[in-house]
């Protein structure tokens, strides 16, 4: 079903929770799409999104530090403090992903 054997995408979530709701592909596009909408808009005010036995999203601020070039290592380069999204995985999803063999 997904259309890379390792990846599922927005599409491929769309399609299985249409076939087991019963709910059109368009509509259920739109409910996704919502929420994924809304993750974003929270995490871009800087706010902390938890969703249960899932995980957590929230913004954090890596500080600035001094980088190489790696075409010239001599010359320092500034890198500037910025914000990243961290995700933080829930405790359900943790076990889960421990109980996967590696290949």
């Amino acid at each position: 079903m997904p259309e890379k054997p390792d990846c599922l995408t927005k599409r491929d979530l769309v399609i299985r929770i249409a076939n087991e709701t019963g709910l059109t592909q368009a509509e259920v596009f739109s409910v996704v799409q919502r929420v994924f909408d809304y993750i974003a808009e929270s995490l871009a005010k800087g706010h902390r999104v938890e969703l249960r036995n899932f995980g957590v999203f929230e913004v954090k601020t890596r500080k600035s530090r001094v980088g190489r070039n790696p075409n010239a290592p001599e010359v320092d380069v500034p890198i500037p403090a910025r914000s990243v999204v961290k995700f933080k995985a829930g405790k359900e999803m943790r076990r889960d992903v421990l109980r996967i063999t590696p290949k």
